[in-house]
């Protein structure tokens, strides 16, 4: 199939090192970082069908990873 995981750091190369940073001295970021992979994992398992679940359920769950994404991304460039 294809590459089912969308890392921050993947999306993202160019804020690697800003990442690292707000991932260890922002908890706001950590914490919508980690929310965000957890997410990424469950819709990757969703998508490889080891989880089933409705189409609803599965893009509910994108629209949530795609508003942290936003977020996060916001965050990235406020630096």
């Amino acid at each position: 199939m294809g590459d089912f995981h969308h890392d921050i750091g993947t999306e993202f190369p160019e804020y690697r090192d800003r990442i690292h940073d707000l991932k260890t001295g922002n908890a706001h970021f950590a914490r919508l970082y980690d929310q965000y992979h957890d997410l990424d994992k469950q819709i990757a398992r969703i998508e490889q069908e080891i989880e089933p679940t409705t189409d609803e359920h599965a893009e509910e769950l994108k629209r949530q990873r795609v508003k942290l994404k936003d977020e996060i991304f916001g965050m990235l460039r406020a630096g």
